[in-house]
């Protein structure tokens, strides 16, 4: 059986998919997954033994410029290969308009979510199949009852397996152990305060664990050299790809992420990983894995789920908080201190295991 999947980005969602992957290769023994994809992502895909074809698209790149993609031949040859494999089933895991438009050009069933279960309710019109799945959950485990009713068999029970095979990215021996401090992210409103970031690789340094920041792009750059100014145990990382970074996440002792793609990435890696909310809600798109502990701020107004924050400080806050350093103020109930405690008592459970 081979189906076609369409599930674009952006990272932490791609990653969501795999666990489905994994379902269906053991439900289904043969099976196999062409995956259409931005081509930022194309690598992921690649990791997982069902997938068979990638077929990159640039939806993000082509809207910029809709005159040169189709003079340059892009759009067609996109789908050329859409046509250029025989499927029996395709599959929108994405639920949007712009992921729903791409499966015109495939002449097979197509599956997706219904109009009150998909993120954009447009979508479900151009499906043959439209399938219920409940909403109030994990992202990881709506996909994986989407591919389960979509393909006809029952939902395993436990944890979601991305099925990567994580040893082959491990280096043996082991050099010095490390954690890795994953600070960069899109939205303003989810970054951890830079002071925070700088107090806990010094605190990390005091218990002689050395601190790797990368990076993957000038602002992050930046951010990471003002990081470990100074500090003997922070390193900067050269700019990495995706395999580069899995490489380093994976031989890792542990990681500290804020609400980013890379922090799926560790979970989907099985990293023990310490993950700061503040704005954006863990329940639904938190690091979904084995050892992966969510800090959620408990601050009046969290999870408020904005890109700019609107919050007032009061007077009190003003005594209080340093407001040009620690904003936003919903982070200051996840400080330091409290995450380099339950940092360490991952670490050392870590070195029980």
């Amino acid at each position: 059986m081979r189906v076609l999947l369409v599930k674009t980005s952006s990272l932490g969602d791609v990653i969501h998919a795999l666990p489905a992957l994994t379902d269906a290769a053991r439900a289904i023994p043969g099976i196999t997954f062409d995956w259409v994809v931005e081509e930022g992502f194309a690598e992921i895909p690649t990791w997982h033994p069902a997938v068979g074809k990638v077929i990159p698209v640039a939806i993000r790149r082509w809207r910029k410029n809709i005159w040169q993609t189709l003079k340059s031949g892009e759009w067609k040859r996109f789908k050329q290969s859409l046509r250029a494999e025989k499927y029996d089933l395709v599959i929108d895991a994405q639920g949007l308009v712009k992921s729903a438009w791409l499966t015109r050009y495939v002449k097979a069933p197509i599956a997706g979510l219904d109009k009150n279960s998909a993120r954009e309710p447009l979508a479900s019109h151009f499906y043959q199949r439209r399938l219920a799945v409940a909403r109030g959950q994990h992202a990881v485990e709506r996909i994986r009852q989407l591919f389960a009713v979509a393909l006809g068999y029952d939902l395993p029970k436990g944890l979601g397996d991305y099925g990567l095979d994580v040893e082959r990215l491990i280096e043996l021996p082991r050099n010095k152990p490390y954690v890795l401090f994953l600070h960069g992210t899109t939205w303003d409103t989810k970054h951890w305060p830079e002071v925070y970031w700088r107090d806990l690789t010094v605190r990390m340094g005091q218990r002689g664990i050395e601190v790797r920041l990368p990076w993957g792009n000038p602002a992050e750059k930046a951010r990471a050299e003002r990081i470990a100014h100074g500090l003997k145990n922070a390193v900067v990382l050269p700019k990495l790809n995706l395999a580069g970074v899995a490489k380093v996440l994976a031989n890792a002792s542990a990681c500290v992420a804020v609400d980013t793609g890379l922090g799926h990435l560790a979970a989907a890696l099985d990293v023990p990983t310490i993950s700061l909310f503040g704005p954006t809600n863990p329940g639904l798109t938190g690091a979904y894995g084995k050892v992966q502990i969510h800090l959620a701020s408990d601050f009046p107004c969290a999870p408020c789920l904005q890109k700019k924050c609107t919050y007032q400080p009061t007077a009190q806050d003003q005594q209080r908080f340093d407001l040009k350093n620690e904003w936003p103020l919903c982070f200051t109930r996840l400080n330091p201190e409290r995450v380099a405690s339950r940092l360490s008592t991952l670490l050392l459970a870590e070195e029980l295991r």
